[in-house]
């Protein structure tokens, strides 16, 4: 056996092994104090990608969440207004059915109108006033118009007999889009699509002759009025209004961002509240109170049962979006929960199974530490020899 001093090979190879197991006790170390299996690239490059995009979502996902929380405090301020309007447009009906009574006498006149006036001025104020963060819900700024296409109020409707398309409401319509009425379904059916992937079909009905019939696509936001001229059946009602398209304008409405990509919005109209647009509303008051008589009573019940009407389909649409974005809230929850736990599954430790390598890591560099003492003292044994 050779002896030599100058290159203890014995302290090499024990100083090469304990570096090495004091690299794996740190590593340990790291990994135990973080809680987390990767705290470096170099830890699972791969994995750090992975991982880096699953947080990105679930992020993502949890401001999505809050954003359509945020949402759904917005349609429920304007439709708490929209609560109220209600019920001061039912007593200015309940006014307007009194008055036409021949039992009310000038000065009941008198008391009618002041009300009446009182309570039309109360709705503007709260259509004007309503606002959510400094946003104004209801008078019309938000909401979502037509700007073009062929399906356009007046359209006259040939097919059979005749009959006019008298409205078209897209106050619930994503904005900056073009959809387009086919019969795609069959006779009697209409499509309406949006040319985003985004379809929906109903069943259309029979017309009298001085019937109107109402053709909601309720999922995309588009509301079809027709009334008949003449009896109509639905397949030629179909047969009329395939090809036709209805074209919204810009952003104008309130657009939710309610998941973690570009994209994943919704968008929701908030209509004008305000009397002028209830169709021939505030010329029904203005008569009433100029020449209170049975006549422009009738005509200020009809006008308010319309009126009503009006913000029935307004508060309707808001019920609609605050429904899906609480389903939203419910799903975008279990999404988060679920990348989390794929996220978990990639980037956390697993302490139990780091404790057994922390453990032998650490007895490992405890013996390579005595060792490396026994082994740098070995050349002593040389002092022997030349003692000798």
């Amino acid at each position: 056996m050779s002896m030599r001093i100058n290159t203890n090979i014995e302290a090499l190879n024990a100083q090469r092994n304990l570096t090495a197991t004091s690299d794996k006790f740190a590593s340990s170390v790291e990994k135990l104090s973080s809680g987390l299996r990767i705290n470096r690239a170099a830890d699972d490059a791969a994995g750090l990608g992975i991982s880096e995009k699953l947080e990105a979502q679930v992020t993502g996902l949890n401001q999505a969440q809050r954003n359509a929380q945020d949402g759904i405090s917005m349609v429920q301020t304007a439709e708490g207004a929209l609560n109220e309007v209600h019920s001061m447009l039912q007593r200015i009906r309940e006014l307007a059915v009194q008055a036409g009574n021949s039992t009310v006498g000038t000065a009941d006149a008198s008391s009618i109108n002041a009300e009446i006036t009182n309570l039309q001025a109360e709705i503007n104020r709260i259509a004007q006033k309503t606002t959510f963060n400094g946003q104004y819900l209801l008078t019309g700024v938000m909401a979502v118009s037509q700007s073009g296409g062929t399906a356009a109020v007046g359209t006259a409707l040939a097919t059979g007999v005749a009959a006019t398309l008298s409205g078209v409401d897209v106050s619930g319509a994503k904005a900056s889009t073009t959809y387009t009425l086919s019969s795609a379904g069959g006779a009697g059916t209409l499509t309406l699509s949006d040319g985003l992937g985004n379809s929906q079909q109903v069943s259309l009905t029979n017309i009298g002759a001085t019937g109107t019939e109402t053709i909601n696509f309720g999922t995309l936001g588009v509301k079809l009025t027709v009334v008949g001229g003449a009896a109509k059946t639905a397949a030629n009602l179909s047969t009329d209004l395939a090809g036709l398209t209805v074209t919204t304008g810009g952003s104008t409405g309130a657009t939710f961002q309610i998941g973690a990509n570009e994209g994943d919005t919704l968008q929701a109209g908030f209509a004008n509240a305000q009397t002028a647009a209830y169709t021939g509303f505030d010329t029904a008051v203005t008569n009433f109170t100029a020449g209170l008589n049975s006549a422009t009573a009738g005509a200020l019940i009809t006008a308010t049962d319309n009126a009503i009407a009006y913000v029935s389909n307004i508060r309707g649409g808001f019920g609609a979006v605050e429904n899906r974005l609480t389903h939203t809230v419910a799903s975008i929850s279990v999404a988060s929960e679920n990348l989390n736990a794929s996220e978990s599954r990639i980037k956390d430790l697993d302490v139990a199974a780091e404790m057994v390598n922390f453990t032998k890591t650490q007895i490992l560099q405890q013996a390579g530490t005595s060792i490396l003492a026994q082994a740098n003292s070995a050349p002593q044994s040389i002092l022997t020899l030349l003692r000798s």
